[in-house]
């Protein structure tokens, strides 16, 4: 452990290997790993919790009720806050917590409201204001903060990009997902317009119990979000466009989809975001079974303790 002399550091519970430079201060209820970075001129409050490997930047003031996982970084004068209704001289029982999870990094100069959850992996641009939590991975931006992308997902090139793509001849392609494929449906088109069409189980690889649309979406909206244990899914935008992330807890894909001729097939355990929709976009879902909440998986950590042993995500 190297403390600097100019710092005033009241906790004695930090690990090893853990740096602290010039003018931090950090009082005695503080909790603090190991290997950690804690960069000039930070101040940390009693009631925070910072674990192993995280890099606090210059000017970051961590107050009670923050929790940081493992591995975060957290980059210059990002700003948190604890008390959704601050007044002078007036304290809550309890601050609000407000969680970084395992991976997450913060840009310089970022606001992070009180009570936001970020999710694991999640990356935020550098003057973002976070009002909302952020989802795993997904990368956000903007004031009010907005999905832009996520993390690795890198969007599936069109064809223009000379990318293998489903086509009249190869009407299915696998992606690099495990499972999940894009298929290029039937399409008929003369004078009197154009007709796309499937039949199951040939061109859509399951029999449905039920169908359902997502239409008049705000664009900075995100739907999915959740996983199934034994629920298949094929989704269609039948009008406008959306982007698809799917991730198997190891790899993920963004596709955009934007012809009602051209759709993904979604195979159990696959975790299924989608936003970007565009401000026409109808999102016809076909479903192998029959709504059950208990088929759901909605809390990534969950999804990723389910496709993966524990210590390979650990």
């Amino acid at each position: 452990m190297k403390i600097h002399p100019s710092a005033d550091v009241q906790t004695s519970q930090i690990g090893t290997d853990t740096t602290i430079w010039q003018y931090v201060v950090i009082l005695a209820g503080a909790r603090i790993g190991r290997d950690v970075n804690i960069n000039a001129h930070c101040f940390i409050e009693n009631d925070v919790t910072i674990g192993d490997r995280v890099t606090i930047k210059s000017g970051v003031y961590l107050w009670d009720g923050i929790r940081v996982e493992d591995d975060v970084f957290i980059g210059p004068n990002v700003t948190f806050t604890n008390d959704k209704f601050p007044r002078s001289k007036v304290y809550p029982e309890r601050f609000v917590e407000t969680t970084l999870e395992r991976g997450a990094s913060i840009g310089g100069g970022a606001t992070i409201l009180p009570g936001v959850h970020i999710g694991r992996g999640a990356l935020v641009g550098a003057g973002a204001v976070v009002t909302k939590s952020v989802p795993p991975y997904a990368v956000v931006t903007g004031c009010p903060a907005r999905i832009t992308g996520y993390v690795d997902a890198g969007e599936q090139p069109r064809e223009e990009d000379r990318v293998e793509m489903p086509s009249e001849r190869d009407r299915v392609v696998a992606l690099d997902v495990k499972g999940v494929t894009l298929h290029r449906l039937k399409q008929v088109s003369d004078i009197r317009g154009d007709l796309s069409v499937g039949e199951f189980p040939v061109d859509i690889p399951f029999v449905p119990s039920r169908y359902f649309l997502v239409y008049n979406v705000p664009s900075e909206k995100t739907r999915g979000e959740h996983a199934h244990h034994k629920c298949r899914q094929f989704l269609i935008c039948v009008k406008g466009s959306c982007s698809v992330v799917a991730d198997d807890g190891r790899s993920r894909i963004e596709v955009l989809l934007d012809s009602p001729d051209l759709g993904i097939y979604l195979p159990p355990l696959t975790w299924g975001t989608q936003y970007k929709y565009s401000s026409d976009a109808v999102l016809l879902v076909f479903a192998s079974d029959s709504y059950d909440a208990q088929d759901y998986i909605r809390d990534y950590e969950s999804f990723l303790q389910t496709v993966s042993p524990k210590d390979e995500i650990s």
